[in-house]
């Protein structure tokens, strides 16, 4: 999917039907938040199911962090659902909406069209000498490792087949502009305004100090073949922080954007960089040298 520029931020009016809550794990606050909820859109003649996103829902929400809205992204992006993200966690670069301010976000979403920014995923799979995995979806990033004692890995790098380098580092990040204020930032990534459509390629702690960031355009095609040094030798492949694939010599991990966005509703005040200097402190004195 290119996702361009005018179709980042749009307007949709929908309708509430059935909403699905979805709560931090290991959350009690969360938790006892979903009945209240419920209850509350229960008296509404809305429907609810808990923890269990299904297709026909027309909105879930999300309660937690943002690790609980990566948790679901995949499959709200399958069935076209918009996701509302509200803040049980400490960082809250997706999820924006505060607590004490849900029920009158879904208000407005019940009475207004709501805003939605159609943020960019990634589709990843594994390519093997005879067999493929299915593809997985990413909203931040996908990422090959090694394990913690393994020596650097050897990562042969192609752009729509023309060879881009081969890394020798810990790793690879491949971020979608949302995941590049996650581990690619601590990478050492740039950071990207979430309406661009681009993939980032990141290495991690590469053994060349040439070896830098570098930002594709989204329709590019990029295939990383690992070549290990023996058959011991594995990879690791996690997508959105979930450890999914170990790959072995040849094997390739192959990363495109894929064909759909996530729905994330955003507020009428929704700033991206006023959030930056919120959740970076930019420009925040620090209290601590005083």
């Amino acid at each position: 999917m290119n996702v361009s520029q005018s179709a980042f931020v749009t307007r949709e009016k929908i309708t509430l039907k059935c909403v699905g809550i979805v709560t931090k794990p290991d959350s009690p606050e969360a938790a006892q938040f979903s009945k209240q909820l419920s209850c509350w859109l229960h008296d509404r003649d809305i429907a609810t199911g808990i923890n269990d996103i299904e297709e026909h829902m027309d909105l879930i929400i999300a309660l937690g962090g943002d690790g609980t809205l990566l948790h679901i992204a995949e499959l709200a992006t399958k069935y076209s659902i918009p996701v509302l993200g509200v803040n049980f966690g400490s960082l809250g670069f997706l999820a924006e909406v505060n607590k004490d301010d849900t029920f009158e976000s879904i208000e407005k979403i019940i009475a207004e069209e709501t805003i939605i920014e159609n943020r960019q995923m990634i589709r990843s799979r594994v390519l093997s000498k005879n067999s493929s995995s299915g593809y997985r979806f990413a909203l931040n990033e996908v990422v090959i490792t090694k394990n913690a004692l393994d020596r650097l890995l050897h990562l042969s790098t192609k752009v729509n087949d023309q060879l881009l380098t081969d890394y020798r580092a810990d790793g690879l990040i491949f971020s979608t502009p949302t995941g590049s204020t996650a581990y690619n930032l601590s990478a050492g990534g740039p950071l990207v305004y979430p309406g661009l459509a681009t993939i980032l390629v990141t290495p991690i702690c590469p053994f060349m100090l040439s070896s830098r960031p570098l930002i594709l355009p989204a329709e590019k095609l990029i295939k990383t073949k690992f070549k290990a040094r023996d058959n011991k030798e594995a990879a690791q492949v996690l997508v959105d922080g979930q450890s999914l694939w170990k790959m072995h010599n040849g094997d390739e991990l192959e990363i495109e954007t894929a064909g759909h966005a996530l729905k994330l509703i955003v507020s009428d005040s929704h700033n991206y960089f006023s959030i930056l200097r919120n959740k970076l402190h930019w420009g925040v004195e620090d209290k601590r040298d005083k």
